[in-house]
């Protein structure tokens, strides 16, 4: 089972990698997101000395991390060694001082119990098969009291025409905006509602809100929600 979860994602395609070291996922995926969940977090007294970002990509979120929270550590995880030697040219670039790296699944995560105080996953779960697992083990390395920072895109756009011809995800496990909220809280993570937000941003809807943006047609507001994120803590106790 070990050897099944090491392997348990879906490499991403070709141009999914060159899309994650471009402008537009920076400025108009990491960064929107980012803004959102530290809304959502709303807790400038809280202190996060560890933060692990859990799929780290090619690193462009470590120096927004740093910036926001000034953590004493980041750990970057990845499963994928190219995205780990990414991120550390990332790092170089950014000057960060305060950063160690994991290679490892999502669904066995090399970090003791009760290790970090924030968690990241921003565009992640959706390319993980054993989602279950990978839930859990957040749960297990973050502290009590620690919290996940989860921004995911859903199965309606996961599923759509755009996303199944350039990118390569695990298209039987993909889940509803409901689904995930569900997922996060049956490992017994809180999650009260005014910490959850169902951004509905332009490249996340099929018709890149070419209706909105040129013919004033505003989206239906009962609609299969593209995209969730939300702030969840360990219980303290």
């Amino acid at each position: 089972m070990k050897n099944v979860l090491a392997q348990a994602h879906v490499p991403e395609s070709s141009f999914g990698k060159w899309f994650l070291r471009s402008d537009t996922w920076t400025n108009y995926v990491l960064e929107v997101a980012m803004d959102d969940l530290t809304r959502l977090l709303n807790n400038d007294t809280a202190t996060y000395d560890v933060i692990a970002d859990v799929g780290v990509g090619y690193g462009r979120s470590l120096k927004k991390l740093n910036e926001r929270f000034t953590p004493n550590k980041l750990i970057a995880i990845d499963i994928d060694p190219e995205m780990i030697e990414a991120t550390k040219k990332e790092v170089e670039i950014a000057q960060l001082k305060n950063v160690d790296y994991v290679c490892c699944s999502s669904s066995m995560i090399d970090l003791e119990d009760n290790s970090v105080d924030m968690l990241l996953c921003h565009q992640t779960f959706h390319h993980l098969i054993y989602q279950e697992q990978a839930i859990s083990e957040f749960y297990r390395i973050l502290k009590p009291g620690g919290v996940l920072l989860f921004a995911e895109s859903t199965k309606r756009y996961i599923h759509s025409f755009i996303i199944k011809l350039l990118f390569r995800h695990p298209m039987k496990v993909q889940k509803t905006a409901s689904e995930y909220l569900a997922l996060v809280r049956d490992a017994d993570f809180y999650v009260p509602d005014d910490k959850i937000s169902y951004p509905f941003l332009w490249w996340s809807r099929e018709d890149l809100a070419i209706k909105e943006n040129w013919f004033g047609i505003a989206p239906p507001k009962d609609r299969e929600e593209t995209l969730i994120n939300l702030i969840a803590q360990k219980p303290s106790v």
